[in-house]
């Protein structure tokens, strides 16, 4: 699948700066809510929180919903709160991910549970959850409580489906699909809905808006499952070979083991049951050598063309342009 009217291999960056420039006034003024939002009478909770918010991060969730509201001519400022609120949600689960998954590597630097322990950083995960609904309560919308506490509901369950996968080789190519809507891309789903519901926009507008949601999520998620054999440390800001160590099937590994031979296929299920990194080389060699990472690219190039596809209805401006950039990127990007 090709995506239309993308920028050039050497512009990738730039796309990105610009659709980051364009969005700066709207995420400094997050960027302010989030500091006043994590404010707590726990000295701990501080500490950790405000580690967490100067480790960085792209903010991609929260500035969705900014470009998205802009998109529908929003003229208020709920989607300032929305977006503090969809990036309180985004950290609490990367909380409890990198307890589950032992991550000691985040954003470039060493995760919360790696420098305060399991039990701080799932107790923290926790404060930004409820600390999430708290604000939802103040913008005084059923419709957007619905949303957001369906969203951290799928969520939740994406992620023991997920926990459920590690360590099994059968795991199919349909169930890992559906660990990622739930997981990943309910959420991005719901910062680009969020945007068409405070903006009062007709049905057809925020379905399309949550259909691109939905596919741009999918992309940087499977994206990030081929990088996770490709990438850097020092570029992804994680560890290269996470998805292994865990035994966690992703695509790639996946379709690999329906490409190769039988004794192929059995080194890449102890791979997967066992974990770990001793096999990544023999398994990056299988990948590779079944054209896998490929395959996956084109399914993550798929769903960027969908999410490209669904924001056709939406009136040209400036702001729709970088809703398509940010589709092409999503699969272009090295980290």
């Amino acid at each position: 699948m090709t995506l239309t009217s993308k920028p050039a291999i050497s512009d990738k960056q730039t796309a990105l700066e610009e659709i980051v420039s364009l969005s700066a006034p709207d995420m400094a003024k997050v960027d302010q809510y989030i500091h006043a939002s994590l404010q707590s009478d726990v000295v701990l909770i501080n500490q950790i929180a405000n580690y967490i918010v100067s480790s960085g991060g792209k903010r991609l969730r929260p500035m969705l919903l900014g470009l998205c509201a802009h998109a529908c001519a929003y003229k208020g400022q709920e989607h300032i709160k929305l977006a503090a609120i969809i990036e309180f949600i985004h950290t609490a689960t990367l909380l409890h991910d990198d307890v589950v998954d032992e991550s000691d590597l985040r954003r470039g630097q060493q995760s919360v549970h790696a420098v305060w322990g399991n039990a701080a950083s799932v107790l923290v995960g926790d404060f930004l959850y409820s600390r999430s609904f708290q604000m939802m309560v103040g913008l005084n919308s059923m419709r957007v409580m619905q949303v957001l506490a369906d969203t951290t509901n799928t969520i939740a369950e994406g992620e023991v489906q997920q926990l459920l996968n590690m360590g099994d080789p059968e795991v199919s190519q349909q169930r890992y699909m559906q660990v990622i809507e739930n997981k990943t891309a309910k959420l991005f789903e719901a910062a680009c809905s969020l945007a068409a519901i405070i903006s009062d926009q007709s049905s057809e507008i925020e379905n399309a808006l949550t259909i691109y949601g939905n596919r741009l999520g999918a992309a940087f998620q499977i994206t990030d499952d081929v990088l996770d054999y490709t990438g850097k440390a020092d570029v992804m800001g994680k560890n290269a070979g996470n998805d292994l160590a865990e035994g966690k099937p992703t695509l790639p590994l996946i379709l690999a083991r329906g490409r190769c031979d039988e004794t192929e296929r059995k080194l890449l299920d102890a791979a997967i049951q066992n974990g770990g990194l001793d096999d990544t080389t023999v398994v990056l060699a299988i990948i590779e050598k079944t054209g896998s990472l490929n395959a996956a690219m084109d399914c993550a190039k798929t769903q960027a063309f969908e999410a490209r596809q669904a924001i056709e209805t939406l009136p040209a401006s400036r702001w729709r342009t970088a809703l398509e950039l940010l589709a092409d990127y999503s699969v272009e990007r090295e980290q």
